[in-house]
């Protein structure tokens, strides 16, 4: 197996959200990858730059940080279509005069057996598949597995997990700077470089599930034991309210047995989008469930859900309860706010009536 370390570049809109397409609000200008062998080690690099379809100049905060101009893409950039079908030959190893392109009407989805993508966060997977999706190309396979790297690395190095900048962690590594950053292919190699000299460990099990695809049924979804976490993905859903209906959601299994574990914490809400809850397995302990909401289409209210369950250890417990309990008090000094201000209306209208 081999692994495509890759990374893009977009532009957008110079003019806002007022310029933007709504199909397209990122459009891809440059991508760049390094291939590595099963022992890490670089053995290709791959380079395309974009020329633009929808925006031709670029947003000032771009222009600031990119290392060519608009003149360059237009000069030696390549159709989209192109570059990207480009990029998904070389990372398969099909050349120019082999049969099963990208571009092979056979194929209904791409296939990347023995390849495993990488990037450094996880958003240059979604912005690739929206660029694809606008040039009505073939999809990418479903479940689709990748290795965040900006993510494993921060699991290792920094405090509670919190990610970084790429140049940040090559410097904290440090690692030679022998390249400018934020081109592209220029990022991909120092990724491939964390990733190589980081001192990382295995990462086999360290992937993630790419979710700019989702389940739409329960057919489609996902159950995957890995890294010691159980991860499920489950859609389409009209609601939040009708996700939190379905037991699959609500339920916390052990993750080492299966079996149902008895609830210690309820769901409670930490932001809008995430619900955590704690049951207990009284062979293996506690295990934290996270349940993340997320968009399904462009609908305020259609979900889909990512779900994972892992054991946790009881100072962890504790601050999960304390959290919980933060959170409630909060909520019940802004009920009894909301009641006194509702109360104060209340007597100014009854007081002007009397006079």
């Amino acid at each position: 197996m081999n692994y495509i370390v890759f990374d893009l570049e977009w532009n957008q809109s110079p003019n806002g959200h007022a310029g933007e397409h709504p199909r397209m609000p990122f459009e891809i200008i440059e991508i760049g990858a390094v291939k590595l062998d099963e022992k890490l080690n670089i053995i290709d690099e791959f380079q395309r730059l974009i020329r633009p379809k929808l925006y031709p100049k670029f947003h000032k905060y771009i222009r600031d940080i990119l290392n060519y101009d608009e003149e360059t893409l237009k000069r030696e950039g390549v159709p989209f279509k192109q570059g990207c079908t480009e990029f998904f030959d070389w990372a398969r190893g099909i050349s120019d005069e082999n049969e099963g392109s990208y571009q092979d009407k056979k194929y209904r989805e791409l296939n990347l057996d023995n390849i495993a993508f990488c990037s450094w966060g996880p958003s240059d997977l979604s912005y690739l598949q929206n660029n694809m999706d606008f040039y009505y190309m073939k999809k990418l396979p479903f479940p689709l597995k990748f290795y965040d790297i900006q993510q494993i690395y921060a699991d290792k190095y920094t405090k509670d997990n919190t990610v970084c900048a790429l140049d940040k962690a090559v410097t904290k590594l440090k690692l030679t700077q022998d390249r400018p950053f934020h081109a592209a292919i220029n990022d991909a190699y120092y990724t491939a470089r964390v990733l190589k000299e980081g001192k990382l460990g295995d990462i086999s099990e360290k992937y993630v599930y790419d979710t700019y695809r989702y389940p739409r049924n329960k057919t489609e979804s996902v159950h995957d034991f890995h890294n010691g976490t159980l991860e499920e993905i489950y859609g389409e859903y009209a609601s939040k309210r009708d996700a939190l209906k379905d037991r699959r959601i609500t339920d916390i299994r052990c993750v080492k047995c299966g079996k149902k574990t008895t609830s210690q914490i309820k769901p409670f809400q930490i932001n809008n989008v995430t619900d955590l809850a704690v049951g207990v397995c009284f062979r293996h302990g506690r295990m934290l469930s996270t349940i993340k909401f997320k968009p399904a289409s462009e609908s305020m209210d259609t979900v889909f859900v990512v779900k994972k369950i892992h054991p946790i250890t009881k100072s962890k417990y504790t601050d999960i309860k304390n959290r919980r309990d933060l959170l409630a008090e909060k909520k019940k000094e802004r009920d009894k706010r909301y009641m006194e201000r509702k109360l104060n209306e209340k007597k100014v209208v009854n007081n002007t009536k009397n006079k």
